[in-house]
């Protein structure tokens, strides 16, 4: 038995406790670890076997070409509570644009480092730590942890582990845009086989997740994208997902779709992540009673509601942001599904570009391009 004054414990990557009490000197515990309950464990620390990190981070709110920057980060102790991540992939999301922007809804402490999703692989964990173990690939739970880093040192609460038997870029873009896809499916409307969902943005990372998932579920989608010189290629791209339907904006606003809706039910939910004229022409497409729920607004337009559907066709108009859900929920049971999907074949992550950390300008100048389905993941 040791009587001292600092008391440092680790778990290594072996399984094992390591015990350091003077400078220099340390032994290793394959067994249970007994600490006196006088000593507080909060007070443990040590530093990470990791003890840098490569971060992207901004030290005030602008474009992100301009204001994010490479830099090495030392890391902080690593307490009895917390966890070393060596991260694995992070994409760049809009909320994440928004975020370096200073116009999303929540904005971290400055300087921050980016991003607001990623997995990474545990190596080290704090002597409290009991649910989360070494070689666990975990994602954050809550947005504004900063993931666009080589390594970083979190508190166990701050994680959620995934399984690590589904492809990285999979688990990597998990936590956001599947997840609002399948809340948005689940929670608004109750969808039956043969029901229809029409969406804009239906190109975006949420939009081909929608289409994966209805068409898992046997829902049928209706996809409005904006025309562009390759239309009939994201077409094809988006059919071959499982969308039933895919139109352009100019198309929505036509007679024609008078036509579209001989061949499938008229939708009970429209999903818009675009605002403006185009969220106006959803809601002029829902059956009586449908609800249309915003998720997003790229076209940074209000949504107008026409006063006759709110009347005559009393439809329902909602909201949705996935990072309140996630602080009001468990996220086992939903990510346990897309999981499950994932493993099948039926849920694939977007169409990606993987970019290292040293791209990081080309990859924040390709996420911000218009007419864009390729999402930007920083591998690391």
């Amino acid at each position: 038995q040791y009587t001292c004054s600092v008391l440092v414990v680790r778990k290594i990557a072996t399984g094992a406790w390591t015990l350091s009490v003077n400078p220099g000197r340390s032994a290793c515990l394959n067994g249970s670890l007994q600490l006196d309950r006088n000593i507080s464990r909060s007070t443990f620390s040590v530093e990470p076997s990791v003890k840098e990190s490569t971060a992207l981070i901004y030290r005030c709110h602008g474009e992100p070409s301009q204001v994010v920057t490479l830099e090495t980060l030392k890391l902080p102790p690593l307490r009895s509570t917390s966890v070393l991540v060596k991260m694995l992939a992070a994409p760049i999301n809009p909320s994440d644009i928004n975020m370096i922007q200073g116009t999303y809804a929540i904005l971290p402490d400055l300087p921050a480092v980016g991003g607001n999703e990623g997995v990474g692989q545990v190596i080290e964990v704090g002597i409290e730590v009991k649910t989360i173990k070494v070689g666990d690939w975990v994602i954050p739970r809550d947005a504004g942890l900063g993931m666009w880093q080589t390594a970083v040192v979190l508190s166990a609460d701050d994680l959620v582990t995934v399984p690590s038997d589904i492809p990285v870029l999979s688990a990597a873009t998990l936590g956001v845009n599947p997840c609002t896809a399948l809340r948005m499916l689940s929670d608004f409307e109750d969808l039956k086989p043969g029901d229809t969902v029409i969406q804009n943005a239906a190109n975006s990372a949420v939009g081909q997740a929608v289409i994966q998932i209805a068409a898992a579920k046997g829902v049928q989608t209706v996809n409005v994208v904006r025309d562009r010189p390759n239309l009939q290629k994201l077409t094809d791209g988006l059919k071959a997902m499982g969308a039933t339907c895919v139109i352009t904006e100019e198309t929505l606003r036509r007679p024609e779709m008078k036509e579209i809706f001989k061949s499938y039910p008229r939708p009970k939910l429209a999903l818009n992540g675009v605002g403006g004229k185009s969220a106006t022409e959803l809601l002029r497409h829902l059956q009586s009673g449908g609800t249309m729920v915003t998720y997003g607004g790229m076209a940074k337009q209000p949504v107008t509601v026409p006063v006759s559907a709110l009347i005559f066709k009393n439809v329902k108009i909602r909201g949705f942001w996935v990072t309140q859900w996630k602080r009001d929920h468990k996220h086992g049971i939903m990510l346990e599904e897309l999981c499950t999907l994932i493993r099948t074949g039926k849920l694939s992550s977007p169409a990606c570009t993987q970019v290292g950390m040293l791209d990081f300008h080309k990859a924040l100048h390709s996420a911000m391009k218009p007419y864009t389905s390729m999402k930007q993941v920083l591998v690391m």
